[in-house]
């Protein structure tokens, strides 16, 4: 039985963060007083939110909170209000200095298509129907940390921008035996993406992932694609797929292909995760794979499922309760299963409900 005493923190950020986080937290409360899991819950801004008290994207305080919790749920940064502001103080650069910082390498991006919500897809349902792939993205190197990178005054007024795709052995290695540990739980099956074609990056991708199959993971079916020509097979035969492994950049733009094959980013969770601490902890993040939403932010009709669904994914990967977290999914399929839905997966027949109630709901089917 694991150690019921578990630091959970809460930072809910801008637009409808908020408003998804409240949700979760009220699922929290439940567990703690229905299930005597004695959760305790911190809470504390981040993003733009952070910004107009603090000046800052993210406080060193929060950050080290962070660095003591042992699961952190982010609701969502950002909003237009500023995009006038300088790249290195954005909203978002909270969520890539925690990324960064607490060394979380290994992105989780579950896209699994509800039977009930086969027709909010933009595919065919014969398509979509049982759909449930896992994306694993490397998500502390590549292109969006390397080395040079910015933007540069160059001859005849003209500016130059640079960024830097680099990766290592180490790197590629780490996140592909995540991969494989993963698809020995499900399928048996990874498919490995990159530009090998012409990215000698992608070359060295290729090579190290092959090589570590080859050691360690033989029983593992291993398939290479183009990083593009995967983007094509998800629209035209995404169930070819189990376990999809890519870099930071590919990664990034194929989960949010993916996520859209379910009918909304309002369903979908993930799962940032680092080492083990020297107390045995796994450093983690988790968030919905949507942004902050500020055009609907404060009307109460947003999805909070996508953020629940997080939790449960904290419930399984980081605080030791994966008969919880079995539950929590099966109270959300329940919901759904009984025609509640929210604006954004909204179709005819079925019983449109605010973000409160569907939270109300999913309690309901926990109990």
């Amino acid at each position: 039985m694991p150690n019921k005493q578990k630091k959970i923190l809460l930072l809910p950020g801008d637009g409808i963060g908020p408003e998804v986080v409240g949700e979760t937290k009220k699922i929290i409360d439940w567990f703690n007083k229905k299930k005597s899991l004695d959760f305790k819950i911190d809470q504390d801004l981040i993003g733009g939110a952070a910004i107009d008290k603090h000046g800052v994207p993210i406080t060193d305080e929060v950050f080290y909170r962070a660095l003591e919790s042992d699961a952190v749920i982010v609701g969502a940064c950002g909003g237009p209000q500023y995009d006038k502001l300088e790249f290195s103080k954005k909203p978002e650069r909270a969520l890539l200095k925690l990324r960064k910082e607490l060394k979380l390498f290994a992105n989780l991006r579950p896209a699994i298509c509800f039977k009930q919500l086969v027709n909010s897809s933009t595919l065919k349902p014969e398509i979509v129907s049982g759909l449930d792939i896992l994306i694993v993205r490397e998500l502390t190197g590549g292109i969006y940390f390397g080395e040079p990178r910015g933007i540069k005054p160059i001859e005849n007024g003209e500016r130059r921008g640079v960024n830097t795709h680099i990766y290592t052995t180490k790197e590629i290695k780490r996140i592909a035996k995540v991969a494989f540990e993963l698809a020995a739980k499900r399928k048996n099956k990874v498919t490995s993406c990159e530009k090998s074609n012409v990215m000698e990056a992608g070359v060295l991708w290729r090579e190290e992932v092959q090589s570590l199959k080859d050691k360690e993971y033989k029983k593992i079916e291993l398939n290479h694609m183009l990083a593009d020509n995967c983007a094509m097979q998800l629209l035209r035969n995404p169930k070819q797929f189990d376990v999809i492994l890519a870099d930071n950049l590919f990664g990034d733009m194929l989960s949010d292909e993916a996520a859209m094959l379910t009918g909304s980013l309002g369903l979908l969770p993930s799962a940032s995760l680092g080492d083990k601490d020297k107390n045995g902890r796994t450093r983690s993040l988790y968030e919905p794979v949507h942004g902050s939403a500020p055009d609907i932010a404060g009307k109460n009709i947003s999805n909070p499922i996508a953020t629940i669904l997080s939790f449960s994914m904290a419930l399984k990967y980081s605080l030791g309760f994966e008969k919880e977290s079995a539950s929590l999914d099966k109270a959300v399929e329940k919901t759904l299963e009984a025609g509640l839905r929210t604006p954004d997966i909204m179709s005819k027949g079925m019983k449109k409900v605010s973000t409160s109630e569907m939270g109300d709901a999913i309690i309901s089917n926990l109990n």
